[in-house]
């Protein structure tokens, strides 16, 4: 009778049953798997990335290996593959990435630890808030910028004192490679500094240490691992830049050491080659793969010697 009852009650009268909503538990866990599911994208995202770059240079250059031998690629003295007869070797342009990375080295290495070490340790707040802003001002600046610094100002400044010097040289821009990282240097090795707790300085003053030999004896050795990571990491910087040797170092097909004269990076190699005319399939577009693998490889030790470095001889303060 009651069920008969319902029946013949009007639609708008009748009881209407709704699926049960989700409670905050679960409603929280569902957001928080999709914010995981979103996270794991990006992480994808980027191994992805990271793996099919090592796999276009990888094919590319097995496909150029096979029609140069590994043994003239690595020792050949010279590099020449857009000229008639062809040479592979890669030695040139290992020698002047690596010279220009030294030169820059010098100049950024010692500068950058020299001010990080005064803007952690003599600098007084308000001169740190002034100086740091504008060291940091030099990270700004384009790369392509510092390039034609390097080629219309320092160059023929040098070439003052020293007549010998060509217009593109290592010189002019492994110096203004070594500016370009001072930031970098700097930044590093001023967190490294910072992370010594006061504790260490506190103690070294209580045995009578002045500031300097607190700053060079104490909180240096203890920021050791920072410090040096910070180095490796402006080298592999170094290694890699591109627009200032591009434009300022010029090109050379034997392997030199005299940093007066031109030298091609194997960076500048790539992007010169790159833009210009050469068949995909043909082998002188290949030596850009194989190029960029060596580079990769020289980066990825340094980067795994940085690693290393910090695992072995960090230091955790309570």
């Amino acid at each position: 009778m009651e069920a008969q009852r319902m029946e013949t009650l009007p639609a708008s009268k009748q009881m209407t049953i709704s699926p049960p909503a989700l409670t905050g538990t679960a409603w929280r866990r569902a957001s928080e798997g999709g914010i995981a599911a979103a996270l794991f994208l990006c992480a994808a995202v980027s191994i992805l990335t990271t793996v099919g770059i090592i796999g276009v240079l990888l094919f590319e250059t097995i496909e150029f290996l096979r029609e140069v031998p590994i043994t003239d690629f690595l020792f050949g003295l010279k590099w020449a593959p857009l000229f008639a007869p062809p040479s592979f070797g890669v030695l040139p342009l290992v020698a002047g990435t690596a010279i220009v990375s030294l030169i820059a080295m010098f100049i950024s290495l010692p500068i950058g630890l020299l001010a990080a070490i005064y803007l952690s340790e003599y600098a007084s707040r308000n001169t740190r808030r002034v100086l740091k802003p504008m060291l940091e001002i030099l990270a700004g600046v384009p790369t392509v910028v510092y390039g034609y610094f390097a080629l219309t100002f320092v160059t023929p400044l040098f070439r003052q004192w020293f007549p010998d010097m060509q217009v593109f040289n290592a010189l002019s821009a492994g110096i203004v490679m070594g500016i370009m990282i001072i930031p970098l240097v700097s930044s590093l090795s001023e967190d490294a500094l910072n992370a010594v707790p006061n504790s260490l300085r506190e103690a070294a003053y209580a045995l009578g240490a002045t500031k300097l030999e607190v700053t060079l004896r104490t909180v240096v050795p203890a920021a050791l691992s920072g410090i040096t990571a910070a180095f490796i990491l402006a080298v592999s910087r170094a290694i890699g830049e591109t627009m200032i040797v591009l434009i300022a170092a010029g090109q050379s097909t034997t392997a030199q050491l005299n940093p007066l004269k031109a030298m091609e990076t194997m960076t500048a190699y790539i992007a010169r080659v790159s833009l210009g005319d050469n068949p995909q399939q043909s082998i002188e577009f290949k030596t850009i793969f194989a190029v960029g693998m060596l580079l990769f490889l020289m980066t990825f030790v340094l980067n795994l010697i940085s690693q290393r470095v910090l695992v072995k001889y960090r230091q955790v303060y309570q």
